[in-house]
């Protein structure tokens, strides 16, 4: 009964692209109202199935564990970006002298440029 319950509900939300794209001549409102419906009707018709009442567990759980998340305050945000910044700023600076090292080293070895 789960199948036929997940195919009906990917049948709704087929018709509801189909018709999102067949009327569009139409209000983009109205269109965008009725995939609107149309997810809300299949989404329902998923709840009933023992796959829908897992996601919606799953749901559950990571909303009850990005609540235990510490926030970083103000103060260490700050901290971290410029920590960031000064890195990526370093290992760009590392980077291009490295770079400049090995081309004036195929310049030198190749007797090609400056």
């Amino acid at each position: 009964m789960d199948k036929v319950k997940f195919l009906l509900a990917v049948l709704v939300l087929g018709g509801a692209i189909f018709g999102f794209y067949h009327f569009g001549e139409e209000s983009l409102l109205f269109r965008v109202i009725g995939m609107l419906v149309a997810v809300g009707i299949a989404t329902a018709i998923m709840l009933q199935t023992a796959a829908g009442q897992q996601a919606w567990g799953f749901l559950g759980d990571a909303r009850t564990e990005a609540r235990k998340v510490v926030w970083p305050n103000r103060k260490e945000t700050v901290q971290t970006t410029l920590m960031v910044l000064a890195m990526a700023i370093l290992c760009a600076i590392l980077l291009w002298l490295f770079d400049t090292f090995l081309a004036w080293a195929v310049s030198y070895l190749t007797g090609v440029g400056g």
